[in-house]
C-alpha cells in the first residue's frame, strides 16, 4: 500500500489512515485512488469484521488537493459516483461506479475525526456508519467558497445527521462548527480527548466484534435501504445539479485565488 493511504490490521479492526499530513491530508490523485481500494480490500478480507478512518495528525482530511485542483491537474483518479451516474465527487464530473464518496461495503466503517474535516473531507466522514470525534474536530462545508457543487451526497447525509436548517447553514455560510457544537447538533455521535480517539474508536470496534458478524452487516444494509427509500431521489438531484454546474466550465486560476482566502478563513475560525 502507497505510504499515502495506510493500512494496519489487528484484532479483526483495519485502520485506515490518510497519511499527507504536510498537506492536511488534502484528497490528492494518489489518496483518490488508493482509499476506495483500501477500503474494498479490507472488505474482502477475512480477518477484518470493522474498519476505522482516519488522517495523521494534525487533521481529517481538507477535502480535495485545490493546489492540485486549481492548477487543472486535478484529472484522472476519482472516487464513485453521485445515484450511480452522476458527478464522481466534490468538483470532480463523471460517471462513477457507486455513488458518494466511499465504495458499497458490508463491514462497519468508523469514521475517527481527530481534526478538520472539511468540504469533501466532511464528505467522507458522512459517508462513514457513524462518527467519533476528537475535541480537536473542526468541521465545514466550503463547497460554495469554493464555487463548486458537491457530489459525494454531503446535501443528502448532511440533513439527515443534523436537519435540513442547519444544514443549509453550515453550507451557506462556511463556517467551521467545533466538536462540541457537532456533538450537540447530532453530527458527531461522541466527542472524546485527543488522545482516546482511537483507543474509544478501537473499543467501539471491538464491541461490534462481540455481536453475530452477520446480523451486523444486515443491520447495516437494512438502514441504508430504509433510508433510500425516503432519500433515494435526493442523491439524483444532487448529481444533476452538480454534473450542470461543472458543465459551465472551471476556471483554474478562479480556484487558486480563492483557495488561499478560504485557508486564511479556515485558521481565524479553528484558532
Amino acid at each position: 500500500m502507497n505510504d499515502e493511504v495506510l493500512v494496519a490490521v489487528a484484532d479483526r479492526v483495519a485502520t485506515i489512515t490518510i497519511n499527507r499530513p504536510d498537506a492536511r491530508n488534502a484528497l490528492n490523485r494518489a489518496v483518490r485512488r488508493l482509499l476506495p481500494k483500501a477500503i474494498l480490500e479490507c472488505e474482502a478480507r477475512d480477518d477484518v469484521d470493522v474498519m476505522i478512518l482516519t488522517g495523521a495528525d494534525p487533521a481529517f482530511t481538507a477535502g480535495i488537493d485545490l493546489k492540485e485542483f486549481g492548477a487543472g491537474d486535478a484529472g484522472g483518479e476519482r472516487f464513485g459516483g453521485v445515484g450511480g451516474s452522476g458527478s464522481s465527487g466534490s468538483g470532480s464530473s463523471g460517471s462513477g461506479p457507486y455513488r458518494g464518496a466511499l465504495p458499497p461495503r458490508t463491514k462497519p466503517l468508523i469514521a475517527a475525526v481527530n481534526g478538520v474535516a472539511v468540504t469533501g473531507g466532511f464528505e467522507i466522514a458522512l459517508n462513514c456508519d457513524f462518527i467519533i470525534a476528537s475535541d480537536r474536530a473542526r468541521f465545514a462545508d466550503t463547497h460554495a467558497r469554493v464555487g463548486i457543487m458537491p457530489g459525494w451526497g454531503l446535501t443528502v447525509l448532511l440533513a439527515q445527521r443534523i436537519g435540513v436548517a442547519r444544514a443549509r447553514q453550515m453550507s451557506i455560510t462556511g463556517n467551521f462548527l467545533d466538536a462540541t457544537t457537532a456533538y450537540e447538533w447530532g453530527l458527531a455521535n461522541e466527542v472524546v480527548a485527543h488522545d482516546d480517539l482511537l483507543p474509544r474508536c478501537r473499543q467501539l470496534a471491538s464491541d461490534c466484534l462481540t455481536i453475530d458478524q452477520r446480523a451486523v452487516r444486515q443491520m447495516l444494509a437494512t438502514y441504508r435501504e430504509v433510508s433510500d427509500t425516503t432519500v433515494d431521489q435526493g442523491w439524483e438531484v444532487e448529481s444533476r445539479v452538480s454534473r450542470e454546474w461543472e458543465g459551465t466550465g472551471f476556471d483554474p486560476a478562479e480556484i487558486e485565488r480563492k483557495r488561499q482566502a478560504i485557508v486564511d478563513r479556515g485558521r481565524s475560525q479553528i484558532s
